[in-house]
């Protein structure tokens, strides 16, 4: 992607009032994203979008200085990750309200498509602190990574417990990836960068505001296959997150806990709501198979050999898709995606699930 189009996706994705629905929209109807950008006042508004927000952007357009801002990004180590680019984690990307501009520090690898989210309240339990560190080391040396929220409590536990077994974090953030909160917490959060990453949909510089930290709990869900809720309050964040995931038709498993203590009130309910109870830090590996994941991820790395075959699985992960979203990513014409993918399914490497959509057998 040029720069002149990255940077019209990060113009675009920072107007108040055009997000992941609107943007798509703002897409199709110009066809990229640098069109848009530049569109006239009366275009915008053509377009669908509503006057307030056509002249939001028009304003915004005159006072960003862009080139300047990605200069300085450059220089941070900051990388702008958007829908287009293979970087983007795929998970994440096949949800309708995923951020159409993500921001990182540190690297994105494709073991990250195995992640569990291991989430909870600020003010934990010794049994709760327990828990955490078992459940993120275990997943850890398991070759699964850790996804949270680089809050205090839980979340600082689980990224901790995934450092120390080895394994690889990410931490999603409700600000800037260079305005780390809460500030106790920068040097964990530059260990997550050297062995994992930090992500945000926030651009660089933005204020850990409290009505970030809501919206940025679909996004820890999103990366996850599962998402894991030690201990919480009725009215955690992290019931948000464990809210997103189901409504992501991803699997919630909450930690029972003692029934007179506020900390267990929010995992009791959502066991209560069908959640899948955690009595073993074993459960969610067994649950998703994720015991068998060294080896998958072994196979993975060792096959195929034909660089072809190699480039359309490198596309696949546990979550289906379509044939034509693989041409997308892989930049291979339909025709030949659909012939590899039959070979790859004889060798046992692909799995057609039904409509044209294909996983990751390893």
């Amino acid at each position: 992607m040029e720069l002149e189009e990255r940077l019209a996706w990060v113009g675009l994705s920072m107007v108040k009032g055009i997000g992941p629905a609107r943007f798509r929209r703002l897409y199709a109807h110009f066809g990229c994203a640098s069109a848009a950008w530049n569109a006239p006042l009366s275009a915008l508004q053509a377009a669908g979008l509503p006057p307030a927000v056509a002249a939001g952007l028009e304003k915004l357009r005159r006072a960003l200085d862009l080139p300047g801002l990605w200069a300085r990004w450059q220089q941070k180590g900051i990388q702008v990750l958007t829908w287009e680019d293979m970087a983007y984690p795929q998970r994440l990307k096949a949800l309708d309200h995923a951020p159409p501009v993500l921001y990182l520090r540190g690297q994105l690898l494709p073991e990250d498509d195995w992640a569990v989210a291991v989430v909870g309240t600020r003010k934990m339990t010794p049994y709760g602190h327990q828990v955490a560190e078992a459940v993120a080391a275990l997943l850890a040396e398991h070759g699964v990574t850790v996804v949270s929220g680089l809050a205090r409590g839980v979340d600082a536990v689980a990224h901790r417990a995934a450092l120390r077994s080895g394994g690889r974090t990410l931490a999603v953030l409700g600000s800037g990836v260079d305005r780390i909160y809460p500030p106790e917490h920068r040097h964990l959060a530059e260990e997550i960068a050297n062995q994992g990453a930090l992500l945000s949909e926030y651009p660089p510089g933005t204020k850990p505001e409290a009505n970030n930290f809501p919206p940025r709990n679909r996004i820890i869900a999103g990366l996850s296959l599962a998402t894991v809720v030690v201990e919480a309050g009725r009215k955690s964040g992290a019931l948000i997150t464990a809210a997103f995931a189901a409504e992501q038709g991803r699997e919630v498993f909450a930690v029972p806990g003692n029934i007179f203590v506020p900390q267990s009130q929010g995992t009791n309910w959502l066991l209560a709501q069908g959640a899948q109870p955690l009595t073993a830090v074993e459960d969610v590996l067994s649950a998703l198979d994720l015991d068998l994941l060294p080896k998958r991820q072994a196979a993975r790395k060792a096959l195929p050999a034909d660089p072809i075959e190699a480039k359309v699985l490198a596309c696949l992960g546990p979550e289906p898709l379509h044939v034509d979203e693989i041409s997308a990513q892989s930049g291979l014409p339909v025709a030949q995606v659909s012939a590899t993918l039959a070979l790859l399914e004889l060798k046992g490497l692909a799995q057609a699930v039904g409509g044209m959509k294909y996983v990751a057998a390893l």
